[in-house]
């Protein structure tokens, strides 16, 4: 899972790289913040990928912490005047299982050997 919401953070980043260079934002300090905000995502993810592969303890926490903000991203998205339900709930959908599946006794035993990496 963590794997795929790394794909789709990648995708993310891209497509607002693009839409920078090819589109006129009406603020571009906006933009700039937003695509830096999301290129930290991918390399947060990214790293952290790297760490459960290597079965370092810390990843669970970082994982977590990614899950509860994807989840407030999600909250987000359904809400307000531009409510974006089609993007919501997936969003939702993939933290909370997600998040759920970091509890898992093997990934808790995956992750708890401090001693590597």
């Amino acid at each position: 899972m963590l794997g795929i919401e790394l794909a789709a953070v990648t995708v993310v980043a891209i497509v607002l790289l693009v839409d920078l260079v090819a589109l006129e934002p009406a603020s571009l300090a906006t933009a700039l913040a937003l695509t830096v905000l999301v290129l930290i995502a991918v390399a947060w993810m990214a790293a952290t990928l790297v760490g459960l592969f290597r079965g370092q303890a810390w990843v669970r926490a970082s994982a977590i912490v990614w899950q509860v903000l994807q989840f407030a991203i999600g909250l987000g998205a359904l809400q307000g005047s531009f409510a974006q339900p089609a993007w919501g709930w997936p969003i939702l959908i993939v933290a909370m299982l997600t998040f759920a599946l970091l509890f898992l006794p093997s990934v808790v035993r995956g992750t708890q050997d401090r001693r590597r990496g």
